[in-house]
């Protein structure tokens, strides 16, 4: 695993967190098992019988007692066969609520995972684990969980069935499936990285895709077809090594305990003819470790099944390992708004570095807009100022307290980046907005709205709040969605908004009216603003200037521009006058 792969749980944590499962709907799991084994008893009656009949025949009695022994197989079957259909039953529904439970905790945990982990670990890893993975270990705990438990029981009751008609042909027996032992020892030593391998090649095509698809604007600008069709065939070639791979040990296990099965049979009949035992006794036996291939073919089948769902599952459970914003122990309240930036260093770990000793300190309640050429380092100190990352050298602080170090609950009320991408949920507006907070009042969320200009087209849309957007519903053109996102930061109510090109999408009257309904609502609040329309430096409190990852110049509007410097050679620019 890369530093930049999500982590994988190992054999221990995935045992755990099973036997957590298990605990979590205990009732139904013991009445299935207790079931199993009912069903079970009930099915040993019938080579039992069938051995008595044998000696009924050889003994010369008539056919009123075979007709009763028969009678009583009929019976016998007709019970097991309800026992069995209950059991199922049961553990289908133990195994859809456990499905439920293992998407939750999924759910939970992706949304508790730092910005910072998912953008490094790259989104088609958790796209895959989310889907493919849990997919798989649904399809193990709906079909496979409550089959695996009613053939283990099976199995379990027939040997035993051997052992208590005869010690000696039950040991025949146990020696006989020692190929089959063999076979399954060499698979389970395998297995399990193999499948590891598989899912993690699995995430890689994912995550070619999901990259190409999202860029696929800039893919096409600056002709990167080939590289990416090149990068997705290397993706694809490693996938199909590492399930074929999977494919070989199974063509290995599979035809091995095949002809295994025999073995114990053959073994009963020959050694049961040469200690002269019974012949209902022999029958019986060898009827016994007949039946008893069904269940562990199953078994085998199922173990197959389990090594693939129990890799997906150590890459599902495996989130509960990822690096968290906070230590378990939470993270302290800071003591007030004021951000602090002393000596910070930063840089990608495929690139060089981007910000280079960055001292600032950002008032509360003030406005102050960072403007610079591109490449300056304005976004990722704007990451650094939300939390998003943590400096490589120096701090970032709120309120005495490193901001990277907050939990999120806690850093979301504090400060809140803005960029210019952002999301449309499938669901109505009112679900969209309600995100950010739960409690609002639909007067709330019409406020907000209000505040950002939506307001007027929300209105005009079929149930207004109550509306469907995104697939399948309305769609969302990208001020739209952008206006959606601003709403949600009013309703956060955050003391601190970093805006990175938070209005880019936005035509000129629609940004500058955004950014004085913000403006107006965040009174008292500090707005960090990324500014690239140097309007939005004009209106702020103080400008700060990036060049080369270091901040060059701070100071007011008309400060900066009397001075002389890089700001002001911007703002002539800006504004077409070339002579300065």
């Amino acid at each position: 695993m890369t530093p930049n792969q999500l982590p994988v749980a190992g054999r221990a944590a995935v045992r755990r967190a099973l036997l957590r499962l298990v605990l979590a709907d205990r009732g139904a799991f013991a009445a299935a098992l207790l079931l199993n084994a009912l069903a079970a008893g009930a099915g040993l009656a019938g080579p039992w019988l069938v051995g008595r009949i044998v000696d009924a025949v050889r003994a010369g009695r008539g056919v009123g007692a075979v007709d009763r022994l028969a009678l009583w197989i009929l019976l016998c079957a007709l019970l097991q066969l309800l026992l069995a259909r209950s059991a199922r039953y049961l553990g289908h529904r133990f195994g859809e609520r456990t499905l439920a439970r293992v998407r939750e905790e999924f759910v939970d945990r992706a949304l508790a995972l730092p910005a910072s982990v998912v953008e490094r670990a790259g989104t088609g890893d958790l796209t895959a684990r989310g889907t493919s993975d849990v997919g798989t270990v649904g399809t193990t705990l709906r079909d496979a969980g409550p089959e695996l438990l009613v053939c283990s029981v099976q199995a379990l009751f027939v040997m035993a069935a051997v052992f208590a008609l005869d010690p000696v042909l039950g040991a025949c027996g146990v020696l006989g499936l020692a190929p089959v032992w063999l076979a399954l020892r060499w698979y389970l030593r395998r297995a399990r990285d193999g499948y590891l391998a598989e899912g993690e090649t699995t995430s890689g095509v994912a995550e070619i895709v999901t990259a190409t698809v999202a860029g696929a604007r800039t893919v096409e600008a600056f002709r990167l077809q080939e590289q990416r069709i090149t990068a997705g065939r290397q993706a694809l070639e490693a996938n199909r090594k590492a399930r074929f791979y999977t494919l070989y040990l199974r063509t290995v296990f599979f035809p091995a305990v095949e002809v295994s099965y025999s073995v114990p049979v053959a073994g009963v009949l020959l050694l049961g003819g040469l200690l002269h035992s019974g012949v209902g006794v022999v029958v019986s036996a060898a009827l016994y470790l007949r039946q008893f291939t069904e269940p562990l073919d199953q078994i085998l089948m199922r173990v197959e099944q389990l090594q693939a769902s129990g890799a997906s599952f150590a890459r599902v459970e495996g989130l509960a390992q990822a690096p968290r914003t906070a230590p378990d122990g939470g993270s302290p309240i800071p003591a007030d708004d004021r951000i602090d930036v002393r000596g910070v260093r930063f840089a990608y770990e495929r690139g060089g570095e981007v910000l280079r000793g960055v001292d600032l300190t950002v008032r509360p309640g003030e406005r102050l807009a960072v403007v610079g050429p591109s490449g300056a380092g304005k976004t990722t100190l704007s990451r650094l100022l939300a939390g998003v990352d943590a400096p490589g050298s120096g701090t970032v602080t709120v309120g005495g307290v490193p901001i990277a170090g907050l939990e999120p609950e806690v850093l979301r009320r504090q400060v809140v980046l803005v960029t210019q991408e952002h999301h449309v949920f499938l669901g109505t507006v009112r679900d969209n907005l309600l995100i950010a907070e739960p409690a609002a009042s639909d007067a709330d969320l019409w406020s907000a709205l209000a505040a950002v200009g939506a307001d007027g087209w929300i209105r005009g849309l079929p149930g207004g709040l109550d509306a469907v957007l995104g697939a399948g519903g309305r769609a969302t053109d990208g001020s739209q969605a952008q206006q959606l996102a601003l709403a949600r930061v009013v309703l956060a109510d955050p003391h601190t908004l970093i805006l990175d090109e938070a209005t880019a999408l936005l035509d000129p009257a629609t940004a500058r009216h955004a950014e004085r309904a913000l403006a107006a609502v965040l009174a008292g609040r500090t707005v960090i603003a990324i500014a690239h329309r140097l309007h939005t430096a004009h209106d702020a409190d103080r400008v700060a200037v990036m060049e080369g990852g270091r901040l060059t110049e701070l100071g007011t509007h008309e400060e900066l521009v009397a001075a002389g410097g890089a700001y002001a050679a911007l703002w002539a620019t800006w504004h077409g006058d070339t002579t300065v």
